[in-house]
C-alpha cells in the first residue's frame, strides 16, 4: 500500500459500502479493503472519460446454432 491510499476494515466497508463508492469516484483516492488486517481488496476509481456502455462490445464470440445437437459422444456427470 503507498500513501496515496486509505485502508478500512471489512465490517465498516460492508455497513458504509455506497458511502465510500461516492467518495472514491468523487476524491480518486484508492481504499484498501482488510480482514483481521490484512488486505483482501482494492476499490480504485474508473478511468475519467471510461464508457461502461459497450465497453465489452466485439469481445464475444459468436456460436451460430447453440441449440441443435452435436456430433460427438460425451458422458455427462451422474
Amino acid at each position: 500500500m503507498n500513501s496515496s491510499e486509505t485502508t478500512i476494515g471489512a465490517g465498516e466497508f460492508k455497513s458504509t459500502c455506497l458511502k465510500l463508492l461516492d467518495e472514491v469516484a468523487h476524491n480518486r483516492i484508492p481504499l484498501v479493503i482488510t480482514k483481521h488486517g490484512k488486505p483482501v481488496a482494492k476499490l480504485v476509481p474508473m478511468p475519467p472519460g471510461t464508457q461502461l456502455f459497450g465497453a465489452l462490445a466485439g469481445s464475444v464470440l459468436d456460436e451460430a446454432d447453440i441449440q441443435s445437437p452435436i456430433d460427438m459422444e460425451w458422458d455427462a456427470a451422474r
